[in-house]
């Protein structure tokens, strides 16, 4: 797939747009200016791949609003090198974005078709994360313990299995909530049995599912 002028023009008024609505931390947008959007998507959809819009992927998910995925990535206060532990790859665009970030990513998808697609186009980027097809709720437990856990599906309520998988003074950004709409939160891990929350206004994920290595 070609990247062109008029991709990368579109691409330049996404990253204004994302601006205007708060995102700040510059190393995201730059991210996001090197990864085109364009490549993740089916064809159909090329036309709008700059608009500020979710699109279906296939098994019934979807690639995030590109706001979405920059305030995630913004709420998590990310520092290169760090380990980031990643639920639900998805199309494989904010696994990229973290990899552009210079961060050591772990991905789980629960879905097989997405997690051998995802890997093919991450692939072609040139970035190695360590990608698994498996449940998210588990984490990655032989892996522990990650600086920062980035969830982008809607969990009925913060994973406690993968707060334990935290370093201590660790960040979750999670979005909680059962219904049609989520909570955005922030966990910070003060200590082996405390937490804090902090809220960030409500957004829309697919739902957060289990048991699918079977």
């Amino acid at each position: 797939m070609q990247d062109n002028h008029r991709h990368k023009g579109l691409r330049k008024k996404l990253i204004d747009e994302l601006r205007q609505m708060g995102i700040f931390d510059e190393r995201i947008l730059s991210a996001f200016n090197a990864i085109p959007r364009h490549f993740f998507l089916d064809l159909a959809f090329l036309e709008k791949a700059y608009t500020n819009i979710a699109f279906q992927i296939g098994a019934g998910q979807t690639i995030s609003h590109p706001y979405t995925v920059a305030f995630q990535t913004q709420l998590l206060e990310l520092e290169k090198g760090e380990k980031v532990l990643e639920i639900g790859t998805g199309s494989g665009f904010q696994t990229c974005i973290l990899c552009e970030l210079g961060l050591r990513v772990f991905t789980v998808e629960r879905q097989k078709e997405l997690y051998l697609s995802s890997k093919e186009i991450i692939n072609q980027f040139g970035f190695h994360p360590k990608q698994f097809y498996g449940d998210g709720y588990k984490g990655l437990d032989m892996y522990q313990p990650f600086d920062k856990v980035l969830i982008t599906c809607g969990a009925p309520e913060i994973p406690k299995m993968l707060i334990q998988q935290m370093k201590i003074g660790g960040k979750m950004v999670v979005p909680v909530g059962e219904g049609e709409s989520q909570l955005m939160q922030r966990v910070t891990k003060v200590s082996e049995n405390e937490i804090s929350i902090e809220e960030f206004g409500t957004f829309r994920f697919v739902p957060m599912l289990q048991n699918t290595t079977k």
